[in-house]
């Protein structure tokens, strides 16, 4: 094993390590807590790489097949073989990182027994897994050709496969043709969502043709990565064939999405000097226009480092057009923003890292490039390991079926250790809730009517500068709106009071109150909207109790540790702290100082006294005096708008802001 390949198979086990943590997160913490996706931004950095990017950049499978078995360009086949292999692997890619970006990955087959006919994506998925089953079958007689499969039955297997090539070829050629446009067909329906510079009505067309040009690049990076990594000859009297061919299709390209903005009147908008716009030419330049002019110079052609530049640019730029097309340039709703977490992009990079190793085994272990390749790079290997020899080491000796081992656990450990360091807690423990502080009520005016059921009383706000009406009564509400999210509800505090026996009902809402206070407000201690509150704050007691030589008070048991479930209970100092005949009654094994909620606590009080109201008067209050609309207002801005100039007042002992 060369350094360069221990180095890369190294790396590469380190990142699956860091794919298996983040696997585990995302599948035991779900999408929210492992990605940058929301129900605004439901599709992202996976559907761009994994599935757009992915499925162009297998291209290359049947643009090969095609030219060899098709158009009977018999000298391009040492390339076919390692261009089937990069498909098959390229299109599993695609089927695995769908799982992680769908909602129920285990309804991934779906698709084959609830057909969708009129639905484009019916068609790709329908496509992708019958290409997939097709790349199976041209790639299997590589496999059978192995010494494993010696057998009477696999060698009629492999005959009747090679036989059958030229059914597969056509079968994958006319499958990738269908689901390579029609991935762009998807965006036919999102015309004002696209913007002007990638949509077009023919965006299937510039998918397909973007596909065929980036496969033929694709083909000729793998020819690189061959020679650099197993040593094979790079094979400069064929590439600059297919650099060729790529540059007359990436002009194509080129001239017809030039060709279809100027068309639809929208060119001009390309040098408006926005972002989009440069980001447009930047993309169209690097992925298309300059690499399509380099490869129409034969020099380039036949230069290794010129053809190489060329083929990086053309795959790097058609990379940037699927991700333009389904993240920067879609539009998405106000307000909305999306920026992949580091744990989307460990997850793309570690497929690419697991297609890579079995991309490297297969070829170690199988007849994937011609023999003569083998050859020529064994004696590369050799060669190189006589430099490298140094007789005062035993690194040299020691052979790589026991030092190789080792290397990978240890480089795969790394990896784990690595991405459980940096994964965010949520990832790691499951999406913990956001503080929502809860804001007090305002005190506002407004007026009362009788409900158009002409059950019950409706109470309504009065905007800044307007008249109430005559036949109605004016009244004082507690405008209670605990996460300012405008769902109001506005609470009728002195009607409640006299319905209720006057000011000794108090105590049935007030159940627990601050020491030093009467009545204390709601969200004195339900101080967020969602979430437990802890009541408790042992600096204030430390230090109204004379210190820590206090500490005795509360924990009275030496022999017991100082926690809050061996400390004497909140009553007995508070006394007056629970209040007599309300109906939210304390614990049976006492306060712990833990309040719950502010809108379980609100609807726990309110809803259920509405219900037995309800039932205790259905004729004057209705059946749906228990229900969500009987309190809550979706107010509009307009009201909103109006409520805006007034100030908060204070009064009764409510909390205000």
């Amino acid at each position: 094993m060369t350094p360069r390949q221990r180095v890369l198979k190294t790396t590469l086990w380190a990142i699956v390590g860091v794919l298996l943590v983040v696997t585990f997160a995302r599948f035991s913490t779900g999408l929210g807590a492992t990605t940058g996706l929301s129900d605004a931004a439901p599709w992202g950095f996976w559907i761009a790489f994994d599935v757009m990017a992915g499925v162009a950049l297998a291209a290359g499978g049947f643009v090969l097949a095609a030219t060899v078995y098709i158009f009977g360009l018999e000298r391009y086949r040492p390339f076919v073989r390692p261009a089937i292999l990069t498909a098959f692997l390229g299109y599993i890619a695609v089927a695995v990182g769908l799982t992680y970006d769908l909602g129920l990955p285990w309804h991934i087959w779906h698709p084959a027994i609830y057909p969708q006919p009129h639905s484009v994506l019916f068609e790709v998925a329908m496509c992708v897994m019958l290409y997939l089953t097709v790349l199976l079958l041209e790639f299997a007689p590589v496999i059978l050709e192995h010494r494993a499969f010696n057998r009477p039955v696999f060698n009629a297997l492999h005959r009747g496969l090679k036989r059958g090539a030229i059914v597969f070829v056509i079968a994958g050629i006319v499958l990738s043709s269908l689901h390579q446009s029609s991935l762009g067909s998807l965006y036919l329906i999102a015309p004002f969502r696209l913007h002007p510079l990638w949509y077009s009505p023919i965006i299937w067309v510039l998918f397909l043709v973007s596909a065929i040009g980036l496969g033929l690049m694709t083909v000729t990076l793998e020819s690189y990565f061959s020679a650099w990594y197993f040593g094979h000859p790079l094979r400069m009297g064929l590439l600059p064939g297919l650099g060729r061919a790529a540059s007359v299709v990436l002009l194509l390209y080129a001239a017809l999405r030039l060709g279809d903005l100027g068309a639809r009147g929208v060119l001009e908008q390309a040098f408006d000097g926005s972002f989009l716009a440069n980001l447009f030419l930047f993309e169209l330049g690097l992925s298309a226009v300059v690499p399509g002019v380099l490869l129409l110079v034969p020099a380039v052609r036949r230069s290794p480092r010129g053809l190489g530049i060329a083929a990086l640019m053309t795959v790097f730029g058609m990379v940037g057009y699927r991700f333009d097309v389904c993240v920067v340039a879609f539009d998405r709703p106000a307000g909305t923003s999306y920026f992949p977490t580091w744990p989307e992009v460990a997850v793309s990079v570690g497929i690419v890292a697991v297609a890579l190793l079995v991309f490297i085994f297969f070829v170690e272990k199988l007849k994937v490039y011609p023999e003569a390749d083998e050859v020529e790079a064994e004696r590369s290997r050799a060669e190189q390991a006589r430099k490298r020899f140094d007789p005062g080491s035993l690194l040299p000796m020691t052979p790589d079926s026991i030092g190789a081992p080792r290397r990978h656990s240890l480089a795969l450990v790394f990896g784990l250790a690595f991405a459980v360091a940096l994964l965010p807690s949520d990832a790691l423990f499951g999406a913990q809730p956001a503080a929502t502080p809860v804001e007090g009520p305002r005190t506002v005016d407004g007026y009362a009517v009788a409900r158009d059921s002409g059950q019950g009383t409706e109470f309504i706000l009065a905007g800044a500068g307007q008249d109430i009406p005559k036949d109605a009564a004016p009244v004082e509400l507690r405008l209670i709106d605990g996460n300012r999210d405008g769902r109001l509800v506005p609470f009728p505090h002195d009607a409640h009071v006299e319905r209720m026996s006057g000011a000794e009902s108090c105590a049935q809402c007030h159940h627990q109150n601050l020491p030093l206070q009467k009545n204390s407000s709601c969200a004195s201690c339900h101080r967020d909207m969602y979430s437990v509150s802890d009541t408790f704050d042992h600096q204030e007691h430390i230090d109204a109790l004379d210190g820590n030589q206090s500490c005795q008070r509360c924990h009275r048991d030496p022999h017991q540790p100082k926690t809050r479930a061996t400390a004497t209970p909140c009553a007995d100092c508070h006394r007056d702290m629970v209040v007599e005949g309300s109906r939210v009654q304390p614990p049976k094994e006492g306060l712990k100082g833990f309040a719950p909620g502010y809108m379980d606590a609100m609807h726990e009080l309110c809803v259920t006294c509405h219900q037995e109201q309800a039932k205790a008067e259905p004729e004057k209050l209705g059946e749906t005096f228990g229900e969500c609309t009987t309190c809550h207002r979706e107010l509009d801005g307009s009201v909103l708008r109006r409520l805006a100039p007034y100030q908060p007042r204070t009064g009764g002992g409510q909390q205000t802001d």
